[in-house]
């Protein structure tokens, strides 16, 4: 008798203890629940950023295109990890009207099978950046590449196309940059500040002059759409030490030949474009690998130039490290004057998936530019 009634208390303890969990692990997913359907109304730099699933973004290295009333978001898929810096998806697109809150596209170029294909798994994509072109009524997306096992050796830019602003895109080719074409210099440029063909052994020109006939090395880059329809690619070059502006074709799939050298000489990565009351604004970064540095930025009256050094744009803790992040794209807020978002990643190469994003307001005064630290933020900086 004592044995059976020592039964029943156990087996009922047991009960009720797994009613309890039961109940618990209710509690727990109504609340995961619950959190997920409650919309974003801030920004949060550096936080883990949700998804409509609940899942932190995946768009890294990222740009934007608005189209419709919708912002697109394309970006670098990361796995876990180190193997993660390399490319074992593709490129990650999400949607938004509010810019807060992000839906899931899915992968809209997924990396090849085909181990002789350039963009085949394990090979490097980075810093996608995608544009519509009304003429051939294609979407088209550039990209850093390199070729799998090279390193960063290749230095290429690739190409895909798409019908649909979702995809999947068709990747097209990859290449370098204006192989046998020289530099376009705006009126006025010194002749001290030009290529001299007799000069090849000039640190500032040598890398030019190694790659003339081949093409120029393309590495961390961005496209920019000007007000008239005209598309340029930016991107670092000549071994990081010169950015370059190349002019993209009629079909925004290749180049002109018309392109510009920018800030000679210096070692400048992640450019990041827009332009505020005909002024070209341009922001970046020096070159220490995947440690962050110092901002910089520069203006123009033109595209092709002459650029204007003003240094470094953030302000706040953290400030000469770019709030330990690197720039990627400055966005264009629609409907809002004088409206810009500072777009910049926070890598993490020990595991790349836990990258975080740094989006910050652009804040003007006259033709300057300032970026400062904030915790949380809203659109509503804006109205002010």
């Amino acid at each position: 008798m004592a044995n059976n009634l020592f039964i029943a208390i156990v087996t009922r303890k047991i009960h009720y203890a797994s009613l309890l969990c039961f109940l618990l692990a209710v509690i727990v997913q109504t609340e995961a629940q619950s959190k997920l359907n409650i919309p974003n109304t801030s920004f949060s730099p550096g936080a883990i950023w949700p998804d409509n699933n609940g899942l932190h973004i995946n768009a890294h290295g990222g740009g934007i295109w608005y189209q419709n009333g919708i912002y697109y978001w394309f970006g670098e898929h990361k796995i876990e990890g180190k193997k993660g810096n390399s490319a074992q998806v593709g490129v990650h697109c999400y949607s938004s009207k509010d810019l807060y809150n992000w839906a899931d596209e899915g992968v809209v170029l997924k990396v090849s099978d085909d181990p002789k294909s350039d963009i085949t798994k394990g090979s490097i994509i980075e810093r996608p950046k995608v544009v519509y072109n009304k003429e051939t009524k294609k979407y088209v997306m550039w990209f850093h590449l390199e070729l799998k096992g090279k390193g960063y050796a290749a230095a290429l830019a690739g190409v895909a196309v798409s019908d649909k602003i979702t995809g999947p895109y068709q990747y097209l080719k990859s290449l370098r940059a204006n192989a046998g074409k020289m530099p376009f210099y705006p009126h006025g440029t010194p002749e001290t500040e030009k290529v001299n063909c007799a000069d090849t052994f000039n640190k500032a020109n040598k890398f030019f002059y190694r790659d003339f006939a081949g093409g120029q090395m393309v590495r961390d880059m961005t496209i920019f759409m000007d007000d008239n329809g005209k598309a340029y690619h930016v991107f670092s070059s000549e071994e990081n030490y010169t950015l370059q502006i190349a002019e993209l074709d009629a079909g925004y799939t290749g180049y002109t030949g018309k392109f510009a050298r920018v800030y000679i000489g210096h070692q400048t990565e992640a450019p990041a474009l827009f332009k505020r009351n005909g002024i070209y604004y341009m922001i970046g970064s020096g070159c220490t690998g995947w440690a962050p540095n110092e901002a910089r930025w520069f203006t123009a009256a033109s595209i092709w130039g002459p650029w204007t050094f003003h240094g470094n744009p953030c302000k706040g803790p953290d400030a000469q490290l770019t709030f330990n992040g690197q720039s990627t794209f400055v966005l264009p807020v629609e409907g809002k004057k004088d409206a810009f978002i500072f777009m910049a990643d926070k890598w993490e190469p020990q595991n790349a998936i836990d990258g975080r994003y740094l989006w910050l307001p652009i804040l003007f005064k006259d033709d300057d530019i300032q970026i400062n630290w904030l915790d949380k933020w809203n659109l509503q900086i804006f109205d002010q």
